[in-house]
């Protein structure tokens, strides 16, 4: 079954168990995946999708810590589901480990020696990760990781 049509039969559960905000959450990614298939012309792929999931929960979790610091316990809940509820679709995380041994490989194969690599490293790591970790913790990684070359 493709992640598109597991999400609609998720939305459809949820709405009978009357459970809005699984609904809510997945109507949020099956209108930005049709906003895009619109948009582009083109019928997503579950890679697509899982595109559109990974968008969808990074904007939750930069909005997290706002609604923390406001002390808005009822939002923070929410939010904190709808994270949960994302994860659900997208594939098993990577691991700190994981991913610095992706990114050593990766700094070998491109032949990087600087930080001024640091763009040449992303772009040759991020398809390799695709869904399966954050960016940010990426480029975290790669940074670190070229700045202990020039030590």
């Amino acid at each position: 079954m493709s992640l598109k049509s597991m999400l609609l039969e998720h939305m459809k559960e949820s709405m009978k168990a009357k459970d809005t905000v699984r609904k809510d959450t997945i109507q949020i990614v099956r209108a930005g995946v049709l906003q895009i298939e619109k948009d582009k012309k083109i019928e997503l792929d579950d890679s697509g999708v899982i595109e559109v999931i990974s968008k969808e929960l990074k904007k939750r979790q930069d909005v997290l810590p706002d609604y923390e610091k406001s002390g808005r316990q009822d939002s923070i809940a929410e939010i904190q589901r709808q994270i949960e509820i994302l994860k659900g679709y997208l594939p098993e995380q990577l691991s700190e480990n994981e991913l610095v041994k992706i990114v050593d490989q990766t700094i070998g194969e491109v032949g990087a020696v600087s930080s001024k690599d640091m763009g040449k490293v992303m772009k040759a790591v991020s398809p390799k990760v695709k869904g399966r970790a954050d960016n940010k913790l990426i480029s975290e990684i790669v940074k670190r990781t070229l700045n202990d070359l020039n030590k």
